[in-house]
């Protein structure tokens, strides 16, 4: 029995127009590997790099990304078998990255150097923890998912 209810679990499983996740992969490689090169090389610009390439997936879904568009035709033979993340939960996690990438590049504007690190490692981290196994992004999209119903409805209630 799946701790998933069967609103959410079918959406997972029918991610046949989803991402192979080597793609999926590479972006989050690209990410700590981009930001662990701008913090040994101190070059907060190498981060806002890390959010031009992450802001078109973003916005406009998969198609967009450089990455899908990329990996699609240098790995073609390894995704071909490869099994698929939803394609919504991907981009979920993109619009977190890129918001935190976001209010980094703030932050090195604004001269709090510190904190613009402080978010560029957190997003890095993240994308570790992912490629480790345990995406903290999909667990965020699945917790809103499951409780949205009981978030909005408890709204309505106050009004």
């Amino acid at each position: 029995m799946s701790a998933i209810p069967n609103s959410v679990s079918s959406s997972v499983d029918s991610c046949d127009d989803g991402i192979p996740y080597p793609i999926v992969a590479v972006n989050r490689g690209i990410i700590v590997g981009g930001v662990l090169l701008a913090l040994w090389t101190n070059q907060p610009l190498i981060t806002t790099l890390i959010l031009a390439v992450l802001l078109p997936a973003a916005l406009f879904g998969r198609k967009a990304s450089p990455i899908f568009r990329i990996g699609s035709v240098v790995l073609k033979e390894v995704i071909a078998h490869a099994p698929k993340e939803d394609q919504r939960v991907q981009r979920f996690n993109n619009i977190i990255a890129v918001v935190m990438l976001g209010a980094a590049q703030i932050a090195f504007i604004l001269g709090a150097a510190w904190l613009g690190w402080v978010f560029s490692v957190a997003v890095a981290f993240a994308a570790l923890v992912a490629l480790c196994g345990f995406c903290v992004g999909c667990f965020l999209y699945f917790q809103f998912r499951i409780n949205r119903s009981r978030l909005f409805r408890a709204g309505a209630r106050a009004e």
